[in-house]
């Protein structure tokens, strides 16, 4: 059986500590910027579209007559249908918005 003095224990700590220091800043992510609204709102829309594409690419395919399952052609004509409804709805909320802020007092 061997004996633990303090002085190696205090050791062992002390590199615990410092391996959980350099994971700790290994893990740690980039400090982030916070995001600014015009992208945001750019890459929402760019979503929308890339939906609105794929849907009207199945559309068109089915009705040449590719083997496309009809089933996979209106989940994606349900899921831009979606999106869009959803970026009328921020739109109109944003228009709502602007509208509240310009018939504030001064």
């Amino acid at each position: 059986m061997t004996t633990i003095d303090a002085k190696s224990l205090l050791a062992i700590r002390s590199q615990i500590l410092e391996r959980n220091a350099v994971l700790a800043r290994a893990s740690a992510p980039a400090a982030a910027q916070p995001a600014d609204f015009g992208a945001t709102m750019q890459q929402a829309l760019g979503a929308v579209n890339e939906q609105q594409s794929r849907s009207s690419a199945l559309s068109a395919a089915y009705e040449r007559g590719d083997t496309t399952d009809i089933a996979a052609v209106m989940m994606q004509r349900q899921k831009a249908s979606i999106s869009f409804e959803a970026t009328l709805q921020v739109r109109n909320r944003l228009l709502s918005a602007y509208k509240d802020i310009m018939n504030m007092p001064v």
